[in-house]
């Protein structure tokens, strides 16, 4: 695609680039908060529907899944039809979802509902790096996909801020219709303050089109480097927090959902996190920013190993941290290095964050199967071995010669 008019990006500073980083602030948080709306009431799943702890967290892994391979889909639609259209349609219909959820009169359709907020929630994840990339001005990547990530970080936390106290004053569901309200806010605000997209040029989504655009996606070192690299530490990530709350509410903490949610504070570190790495990277580059990032989340994995509740809420908090600075600069770095390998953003943004939540869906349910068989002891050492493989891809990258654009 060639370059856009340096005069129509928006650039830090301008009432654009502000209405531009709001609506995609807001929109990731959305996004998240319906994602993770149910981890925080994993132990109260368990004694409503009488499922074990491994069965209560496919309300949550059935969701990432669902929306991993919806990614693959909503990828390539995006070049055709437009990033914005994408962004509007999946908010208000995950809205709608979400509010289904809450009245959800069994097991069997709570779970099916969630599986159908994976397929709603494809629309933003999708397009959000490739929309920021084609309207903000290159100087300004770093920190912009910094705040955007960010905003999935807040969503994060106060998905299960939202919930958990709700839910423990007046059950699951009003919780969960506290999430859907949420998000219904965040449409409103994301339909008043994004700008149509200014330089999107729709590309052809035919069978033919779409498997050039994926062999283009995948046919770089670097970019599978980077999908295995997300994959990794967001897998690392789930499964401690999906163990984290049976821990804490078995003895001999005996917390309750409400104050567990309360750990999920932790989250706010990583949306600061995720905006200073990213103005780190614009200074010194990626490569030198992405290896601190999983030894900071590596530190904090092995700090949980500790009885006392401080050091474990501390190496929950060393842990956030690492992990979004490492999701924040590679989930950036994907669409630019699609850019100047001359491939589809879109899809490889869409094969980024399809590995990114089957990571999340397989290894975090991995999570809790490790905590049943085998204690917090198991958790942290599954999660070490996925640090560890994250660590080896950034090898792989740092190896891997840098694209520069043509002076042509």
């Amino acid at each position: 695609m060639p370059a856009a008019p340096a005069a129509s990006l928006y650039v830090p500073g301008t009432a654009g680039y502000r209405r531009v980083m709001t609506a995609m602030f807001a929109a990731g948080m959305a996004t998240f908060v319906l994602l993770y709306d149910v981890q925080a009431l994993l132990p109260d799943l368990v004694h409503v529907f009488a499922v074990s702890p491994s069965h209560s967290t496919l309300a949550l892994s059935l969701t990432t899944a669902a929306l991993a391979v919806t990614l693959l889909v909503a990828g390539p639609v995006s070049e055709a039809v437009g990033r914005t259209r994408l962004v509007h349609v999946s908010l208000w219909t995950s809205a709608v979802v979400a509010l289904g959820c809450a009245l959800a009169p069994t097991w069997h359709v709570l779970v099916g509902l969630r599986m159908l907020q994976g397929v709603t929630l494809a629309g933003l994840p999708a397009v959000a790096t490739a929309y920021l990339r084609e309207e903000v001005h290159p100087s300004a990547h770093g920190r912009a996909f910094g705040l955007y990530i960010g905003g999935t970080a807040l969503g994060g936390m106060a998905s299960r801020l939202v919930t958990a106290p709700i839910a423990d004053l007046a059950g699951w569901r009003w919780g969960l219709a506290a999430a859907a309200a949420f998000a219904f806010a965040s449409a409103l605000v994301v339909a008043r303050m994004l700008p149509a997209s200014r330089n999107f040029v729709p590309r052809p989504a035919s069978p033919a089109a779409v498997l050039a655009m994926a062999h283009g996606a995948l046919a770089d070192r670097a970019l599978l480097a980077l999908y295995l690299l997300g994959a990794c530490a967001v897998g690392s990530l789930v499964a401690v927090f999906n163990a984290l709350g049976f821990r804490l509410s078995s003895a001999p903490y005996g917390l309750s959902v409400g104050t567990i949610s309360l750990v999920f504070l932790v989250y706010a570190l990583g949306s600061v996190s995720s905006a200073a790495s990213g103005r780190i990277a614009d200074r010194i580059g990626r490569r030198a920013t992405i290896p601190a990032g999983c030894g900071l989340a590596l530190v904090g994995v092995w700090l949980t190993l500790s009885s006392s509740l401080p050091v474990i809420v501390l190496g929950m908090a060393v842990l956030t941290v690492g992990f979004f600075c490492v999701h924040g600069l590679a989930s950036g770095w994907v669409t630019a290095r699609a850019h100047l390998a001359g491939a589809s953003t879109g899809q490889a943004a869409a094969f980024y964050l399809f590995a990114y939540y089957v990571g999340s869906s397989v290894f975090g349910n991995l999570g809790s199967t490790a905590w049943t068989l085998a204690g917090w002891p198991g958790v942290v050492a599954l999660t070490t071995v996925l640090l560890l493989a994250a660590a080896a891809m950034v090898t792989v990258l740092r190896r891997t010669p840098a694209l520069v654009v043509s002076a042509t």
